[in-house]
């Protein structure tokens, strides 16, 4: 295919002013700017940082869901009557809120009075939550009010810092897709914990218990006792320990950029604003009483050239 002005195209290049080398897409890909610079989809998407919040939200989110989604058959498993069950169900919903809150407000005072990094604050919410994934586990007695509440904080917690990271390491400009492609760890956890893990060995104990068969249409298909999730959540903590030793690997890649001021460029940008034509004047005439002796000089520089006119 030719055009008029004798530039050709070939396949895998992009005809603009000339043959652009699929090369330097890759290139452009697979060398990523600074943390907090703006970010393209494709280099956040094979960026490390992003990798290791997917396995982290994968084992955190994924195994906080699998405790919300059984939380019913886990109070009946261990004996709780239907009104404890109902009212720890509920307080998931409540921490949950909580937890979102909580989580947002406390990593924000942290990161500006003491330069705490937000993805440490991740690491200790996944901590957090392998305590509840232990109480059900073992089966602590009249623990359940805890596990739920545990469960909900948790699970709220790990959305405000995630977003709140994603933000900050790869930038504003695409971040509504970003957050969006970080979230899919979410059902890709509770996938894998859920439904492969849970789920098959929930089923397995249950049939144990009814004789080595689940009847295929109706029929009593309820494990009841401890050991109906106790190898669950076993490896559910198992695995969100993983993602909070995993975690500690981006706490180390983003240790100076968490030192420094994370906002610095936002102030600069909105001083250039400030500073520019059409931003309502310079600094110096907008506040000539702090600009020390060059804020006055320049003040006066502008009033002489104003009588001289």
């Amino acid at each position: 295919m030719s055009r008029p002005d004798g530039l050709g195209c070939v396949a895998g290049t992009l005809c603009v002013g000339g043959p652009v080398p699929t090369t330097s897409f890759l290139r452009h890909t697979f060398t990523p700017p600074a943390h907090g610079e703006d970010y393209s989809i494709p280099q956040a998407l094979v960026s490390v940082d992003m990798v290791i919040l997917f396995v982290v939200i994968t084992c955190g989110a994924g195994g906080t869901l699998t405790a919300i989604d059984n939380m019913g058959q886990i109070g009946q498993s261990l004996g709780y009557p239907p009104r404890s069950v109902d009212a720890a169900v509920s307080l998931i919903s409540v921490w949950n809120y909580a937890g979102r809150v909580a989580a947002g407000y406390a990593s924000e005072a942290l990161l500006s009075r003491y330069r705490f990094p937000r993805p440490l604050a991740l690491t200790a919410v996944l901590l957090t939550s392998c305590a509840g994934h232990l109480l059900i586990a073992l089966g602590v007695p009249r623990a359940l009010y805890a596990a739920s509440v545990l469960t909900g904080l948790c699970f709220g917690a790990q959305w405000p810092l995630l977003y709140a990271v994603i933000s900050e390491l790869f930038g504003l400009r695409r971040y509504p897709t970003l957050y969006n492609l970080g979230a899919v760890a979410s059902p890709v956890g509770a996938y894998l914990l859920n439904v492969r893990v849970a789920g098959r060995l929930y089923d397995a104990e249950a049939a144990r218990q009814h004789g080595g068969a689940l009847p295929a249409v109706g029929g009593d298909k309820t494990c009841v006792g401890v050991e109906c999730f106790r190898r669950s959540f076993l490896i559910i903590t198992a695995a969100t320990a993983a993602g909070a030793l995993v975690s500690l690997v981006l706490v180390w890649r983003t240790r100076e950029f968490y030192r420094g001021d994370i906002y610095a460029r936002f102030r600069v940008a909105a001083v250039a604003g400030e500073e520019s034509p059409g931003g309502g004047g310079s600094v110096a005439e907008q506040r000539p009483g702090q600009g020390g002796a060059g804020g006055s000089d320049l003040v006066e520089s502008t009033e002489g050239k104003e009588a001289a006119s």
